[in-house]
C-alpha cells in the first residue's frame, strides 16, 4: 500500500509538471510581448507629457510677450490720462503707468493663483486620482482660453479670471504629469526636472502668439486653436495616463490607461488555476488584472517592507519643510517681480524705443525655450548616485533614501547661486547686460521648480506628494503677493526705477542658502542615528536582528 501510494503521487507530479512548464513558457512569452508594448506606451506617455507641459502648462509666464500684443489691441488704454496732441498710436508707443499697473496686477493675481490653488488641487489629486484631477484641469484651462478668445479692449477685465483659470489648469496638468517619472526608475528625478523645464519653456507660446500677431493673425483665432487642443488632452487622459496614481517603486507587470485587455485577463485567469496549487505564481499573475486601479499603498503592503509612513502633519511641521518653503518663496518672489516688471523695465532702459523693447522681449522669450534643456541638468545632479549604484551594485531601504536626500544638497545650493547671479545682473541698469540676465533667469527658474518637485518626492512620503507640493506652492504664493507692493513702490516713489528694490530682493535671496545646510545636517543626523542602531543591533539577540530600522 505504501509503495502504491508513492507511485500515485509520482504519477500526479509527472502529470502536473508538463502543464506547469507549458504555462510558465506561455507566461514568459506573454510577459516579453507585454514588456515591448509596455515600453512603447511608457515612451508615448513620456513624450506626450513633455509636449503637454511645453506647449500648455506654464504659458502665463510668457506674460511679457502677451502684454505687447494686448497693448497693440488697446487693452486698458482708456485708463491712460489724455494728453493734448497725442494720437492713439502714440499712446501705444509711450504707454502709461495706469495701463502697466493693470497688466502687473493681472500677472500678480494669475501667478498667485498658480501657486495658491495648488494645495486644494493637490488634495484632489491625492484623494481622487489622476483621472478626476486631469478632467478638472482641462475644464479650467479650456475656460481660460475661451475667455481670452472672446475678450476685447472693452471687456479687458475678462483677462483677470482668464489668466487665473489658465494658471490653475496649467499647474494641475504638470502635477499629474510629474508622476510619469515613476515609470522610469533610476531616471525618476531627471524626468521630474525635465517636465518642470518644459513647464518653464511653455512661456514661449506667448512669444509665438506675439510673432504671429505681428504677421497679421488674429488673437481670437489663435486662442480658439489652443482651446481645440483640449481634445488632445482628453485623449491622453484616457489612454496614456492611469485612473489613480503611478506607484513607486514600480511593481512587475504594471499597466495603466484604457486598453483592450479581455483576452489578456482571460489568459491570466486560466494561468492562475494551477498556480493556486503550487502557490508561487499568485503575485506574479495577479497584478495584470487590476494594476491601474490600485493605489501605491496596495503594492507596498504586498511586495515591499516599508517603515511606517509619516503623517502629513509631521511632514508639514518639520524643519526640512519650513526651510524648503523659505528657499522656494524668496527665489520665486524674485522671479515673479522680474517677469511682472520686465516690460516697463525694458521701456525704461530703452527710453521708450518700442522696436528695441520688442527685440529684448523676443530675446527673453527665446531664452525661455531653453528651460527644457537646462532643467535635466538638475535631474542629473540628483540621480548621479543612482548611476554609480548601477555599476557598483544596488542598495536598498534606508541607505537608498538617505543617499537620495544627500544628493539634494548640491542641487539646492547650485539653485541659490544661480538665483543670486540672476538677481545681480537684473539690478544692473544697462540694457545689454539683460541678455546675461535672461540666461541666468531661465537657468535659475528651471532648477528652482524641478528641484522643488524632486526634493519633495525624495524627502517625504509619496502618499503626501500632492498635498505637500500644493501646500508649499500655496504658501509661497502668499509670499509672492509682496510683488505688488514692490510694483507700487517702483511706480510711485522710485519713479519707475527698480534699482533699490532689486538690491533688497538680492539680499533676501541669500536666505535660500539655509535650506541646503539644513538638508546636509539632517543627512548627518540620520547617518549617525543609523550607525548607532546598527551597532545596537549587533549586540542584541538574534531574534531582534531582523527588526527593520524605522529610518
Amino acid at each position: 500500500m505504501g509503495s502504491s501510494g508513492r507511485r500515485v503521487d509520482g504519477e500526479g507530479q509527472d502529470s502536473v509538471l508538463p502543464v506547469t512548464h507549458d504555462l510558465l513558457q506561455g507566461q514568459k512569452a506573454g510577459d516579453m510581448e507585454s514588456q515591448g508594448a509596455g515600453l512603447a506606451k511608457r515612451l508615448a506617455t513620456l513624450l506626450s507629457g513633455l509636449m503637454e507641459c511645453m506647449c500648455f502648462a506654464g504659458i502665463i509666464f510668457g506674460w511679457a510677450s502677451l502684454v505687447y500684443v494686448l497693448k497693440g489691441l488697446h487693452y486698458f488704454e482708456d485708463l491712460c490720462k489724455p494728453v493734448a496732441n497725442m494720437t492713439v498710436n502714440a499712446t501705444h508707443e509711450t504707454g502709461c503707468s495706469e495701463q502697466d499697473e493693470q497688466f502687473s496686477l493681472i500677472f500678480t493675481i494669475g501667478s498667485f493663483m498658480n501657486n495658491f490653488m495648488t494645495f486644494p488641487t493637490g488634495c484632489i489629486f491625492d484623494r481622487f486620482g489622476t483621472l478626476a484631477a486631469r478632467l478638472l484641469a482641462i475644464f479650467l484651462y479650456t475656460g481660460g482660453t475661451l475667455l481670452i478668445s472672446f475678450s476685447t479692449a472693452a471687456t479687458a477685465l475678462m483677462l483677470f479670471p482668464a489668466m487665473s483659470l489658465l494658471s490653475i489648469g496649467g499647474i494641475l496638468l504638470i502635477l499629474t504629469n510629474m508622476q510619469v517619472g515613476n515609470l522610469f526608475g533610476k531616471h525618476r528625478s531627471t524626468i521630474i526636472t525635465l517636465y518642470n523645464g518644459a513647464f518653464d519653456s511653455s512661456s514661449a507660446v506667448f512669444l509665438i502668439i506675439k510673432l504671429l500677431y505681428e504677421k497679421g493673425l488674429i488673437l481670437r483665432d489663435m486662442f480658439l486653436f489652443i482651446t481645440a487642443c483640449s481634445a488632445w488632452h482628453l485623449i491622453r487622459t484616457f489612454f496614456l495616463m492611469p485612473k489613480q496614481h503611478i506607484p513607486y517603486p514600480l511593481p512587475p507587470g504594471y499597466s495603466y490607461g484604457m486598453t483592450c485587455r479581455k483576452s489578456q485577463s482571460y489568459r491570466t485567469y486560466e494561468e492562475r488555476q494551477p498556480a493556486h496549487r503550487g502557490g508561487s505564481n499568485d503575485l506574479q499573475s495577479e497584478p495584470v488584472l487590476a494594476e491601474a486601479d490600485r493605489s501605491p499603498n496596495d503594492f507596498l503592503s504586498k511586495g515591499h517592507k516599508e517603515p511606517p509612513v509619516r503623517s502629513f502633519q509631521s511632514c508639514v511641521i518639520s524643519k526640512l519643510f519650513f526651510w524648503h518653503l523659505v528657499w522656494l518663496s524668496v527665489i520665486q518672489l524674485r522671479h515673479y517681480f522680474f517677469i511682472g516688471t520686465l516690460n516697463p523695465m525694458l521701456e525704461h532702459l530703452a527710453e521708450k524705443n518700442t522696436a528695441l523693447v520688442s527685440t529684448y522681449t523676443n530675446a527673453f522669450a527665446f531664452t525661455q525655450l531653453c528651460g527644457v534643456l537646462c532643467a535635466p541638468w538638475n535631474g542629473l545632479i540628483l540621480d548621479r548616485h543612482k548611476r554609480r549604484r548601477g555599476k557598483d551594485g544596488s542598495t536598498h531601504g534606508a541607505s537608498d533614501s538617505l543617499t537620495d536626500l544627500r544628493s539634494c544638497v548640491l542641487s539646492l545650493a547650485v539653485t541659490v547661486v544661480q538665483s543670486v547671479g540672476f538677481s545681480v545682473c537684473a539690478t544692473v541698469p544697462v540694457l545689454p547686460v539683460q541678455y546675461a540676465t535672461f540666461i541666468l533667469q531661465v537657468l535659475s527658474r528651471s532648477f528652482l521648480y524641478g528641484g522643488n518637485a524632486a526634493f519633495l518626492a525624495i524627502a517625504f512620503p509619496l502618499e503626501h506628494f500632492g498635498k505637500l507640493y500644493g501646500l508649499v506652492m500655496g504658501l509661497s504664493a502668499l509670499v509672492s503677493l509682496l510683488q505688488y507692493p514692490c510694483f507700487a513702490l517702483v511706480k510711485g516713489p522710485l519713479n519707475g526705477n527698480p534699482f533699490y528694490v532689486n538690491i533688497g530682493l538680492t539680499v533676501i535671496i541669500l536666505l535660500g542658502f539655509v535650506n541646503p545646510l539644513m538638508v546636509f545636517w539632517e543627512c548627518q543626523r540620520r547617518e549617525k542615528e543609523r550607525a548607532t542602531e546598527g551597532n545596537s543591533s549587533l549586540s542584541s539577540s538574534p531574534k531582534k536582528a531582523d527588526v527593520e530600522s524605522p529610518i
